[in-house]
Order: C-alpha cells, then structure tokens, then sequence
C-alpha cells in the first residue's frame, strides 16, 4: 500500500500539506502531486514532489478557472504514470476529472476536505463579481464536490461537526471523521506563567472578508482601555484595518504586526490572554490547535470542526453572536474571570493528549485500517 497525495497549490508555508505527508509517511510510502511548490519548501527535502506546474491559482477567476481545468489534466497525465494503491486528495476535493481517471484505473480514491470551499469562494468572488455570479460559480465547485463524493472511496474530515457542516453525513459507510491534524508540542508550548501575562487579546491569519475584519476592528474599538488587541497577519484588508484603527494604533490599544513569519507564531501566541477567531467559514484552523499547545484560551465561532475542538468554559469560549458591541463586551468578561488560568491548563492539556504527532498517526493508522 503507497499513497498519492494531490493537493491544490500550496502557499509559501504548506503547514497542512507538510502535516498530512509526515503523518501518512509514519504508515507507509507517500508522494506528492501539486503545483507552486516553494523551492525551500521542506516538503521538497522530505517528500517526493511532482509539480505539476509552477503557477498559483492566479489573480482573476477566468484564469484561476483555465488553471484549475489544465491542472486536472495534468494530474491525471501523472496518475496513469504512478505505482501508488491510493490517491488522496488532501483539499482538492472539486478536482473531479482526476477523480474519476483514478477511479477508472482501478485506484483506492480518498477525498479529504479542509474547509468548506464553495463558501469561502463565494465570499472572495462576491467582493469582484455581482452576487449572482458568484452563487452560481459556488454552486459549480460544490456540484463538483459532490460528484467527487459520491464516487470516491473514503472520504476524511478532521472532525465530527465538520462532516455534519459540509453534509457528509449521508456518506456513514465510507466517512471517517477523526483526521484532526497535529502540531509541535515543544515549539507551541507555554512560556512561562499564563497569569504573568498582560491583558493582551489577538487576531492571527489572513486578513480578509471571511475572517470577519470589518467585526473585529469594531472589536477593537469597544474594548476596555486596559486591554490590547493584537492583529497579527496580512491579507487584502491590511491597508484598510490599518486606516480604520489609525487612533487605536497611536494611542496603543491596537497593535499591527502584518506577516509572521513561521518560527515567531509561537512567541505571539503566548502574548495573547485570548485568541479571537470569529471567522466566517473554517476547517479546523491550525492556530487553535497550536493557541492550546501554548495554553491561549481561543474564543471562535463554531464553525466546521471548532466546537469539536473547544469545549464551552473548559479550553474556550464560542461566539454565539457575531456583533462588534456584544463580542467586546464578552472579551471584557472573559478577561475578568479568575480561572482562566485553569482554562489554560486546560488547552495545553487536549493538545498533549490528543493533538501531538503520535495521537495523530495513530488516529490515521485506524483509518488506513478501515480503508
């Protein structure tokens, strides 16, 4: 048994791709076919790499979508080429001409979403096209998953909710909903006392509409005057946050770090009293798991596989109203409890148990098994 692992292009940090590939590579041989693969990549230094091209997804929808079209060609020129028993794709689940080229070769099909991509589409397209547009482009990918569904052989999601969001429940025989990822427990890990810390809240991620920036600056602006918020990221409403928040920033209450860079996450992380996520759309964002390695309560929206990560008062807190005024006056109490410290405890706790390296493999060696 070897697996084929097809991913869409991966971004100049590829965490997850590089999670999934250490994880399966722990159970047997793995590759990977994909496209803009970084040069420095570590993926190139620890995995085999096919690339199918050396383009992003590109910066407007009818080259994204040439792209998309003659990368699924390419994908199923490599496939016919490959020895592997199973084709995994990690992400690419709208990719279906690949698909069904692996199916009819005879190849085990795995699809493994990481979020819900038809939404978040439809989020970026409605900020360039008329909203129309934009559903019907959505609804096109989501067909397309579908298909891709109904034909695979296995199907993988990280957690339970994620499945029952993205209406994967009707596919019991062949889902498996235990794929959570891992992260690296000694470099995402407490340092020093929580109860040390200041009262520091922040943001860490992209910085766009699906994120729900437009909420957080209003976030910002509400909170008491003895806490800070923290935006660490960058993304198309940089300039714009940047402008809205221009007298937080030179009074202080608002702090802009723009990108950070892979090694200094772990060191913001544990600025932070709470991490705020009231994101649109996820899958199971990387930055809670590694906010519990370093014992940062999060506070998110239960979105996909959030409420399966965060238990309500015991690791975290979960947005039930995304409103800027009640969102802040939330923060506010949350910052005033006395066990958060406990709550602390008790993030770093559920990532030792159950999101370090070897929890994973195991979960994914219970997979394979049932494959």
């Amino acid at each position: 048994m070897s697996i084929c692992v097809i991913t869409h292009p991966v971004g100049p940090t590829a965490t997850a791709t590089s999670g999934l590939l250490n994880i399966l590579s722990e159970l047997t041989s793995v590759s990977l076919v994909s496209a803009n693969v970084s040069d420095s990549s570590e993926i190139r230094d620890d995995h085999e790499v096919i690339e199918v091209s050396s383009s992003g997804t590109g910066n407007s929808i009818p080259v994204a979508g040439f792209r998309f079209l003659v990368n699924q060609f390419r994908m199923c020129r490599v496939i016919a080429k490959r020895d592997e028993d199973i084709i995994w794709f990690f992400g690419a689940t709208s990719y279906l001409l690949p698909i069904l080229f692996a199916k009819l070769l005879g190849k085990t099909v795995i699809l493994h979403p990481r979020g819900d991509v038809p939404l978040t589409l439809k989020i970026q397209w409605e900020e360039r096209v008329p909203e129309p547009i934009a559903r019907f482009l959505a609804g096109t990918v989501r067909l397309l998953e579908n298909t891709g569904y109904w034909f695979s052989n296995a199907i993988v999601t990280y957690t339970p909710s994620m499945a029952t969001e993205l209406g994967l429940d009707r596919y019991e025989s062949k889902l498996h909903t235990s794929g959570a990822r891992y992260i690296d427990l000694d470099n995402f890990s407490p340092q020093g006392a929580y109860e040390e810390r200041e009262q520091v809240i922040g943001y860490l991620g992209r910085l766009d509409e699906e994120k729900r920036i437009h909420e957080l600056a209003g976030v910002a602006k509400q909170l008491p005057n003895n806490v800070k918020f923290v935006f660490a990221g960058d993304g198309p409403l940089y300039d714009w946050l940047e402008n809205e928040l221009s007298e937080e920033i030179e009074s202080g209450s608002v702090e802009m770090l723009g990108w950070v860079d892979r090694e200094d996450v772990p060191d913001v992380l544990n600025r932070f009293r709470l991490l705020v996520l009231p994101s649109k759309t996820e899958g199971l964002p990387t930055v809670i798991l590694e906010s519990f390695g370093c014992g940062t309560p999060v506070y998110a929206t239960p979105v996909s596989g959030v409420p399966d990560a965060i238990e309500e008062n015991e690791t975290g807190f979960l947005i039930e109203d995304v409103d800027s005024r009640l969102m802040a006056n939330e923060i506010a109490a949350i910052l005033e409890r006395d066990d958060l410290d406990e709550i602390s405890r008790n993030a770093r706790q559920i990532a030792e148990n159950e999101y370090g390296f070897d929890a994973a493999v195991k979960r994914y060696e219970n997979i394979m098994s049932h494959v």
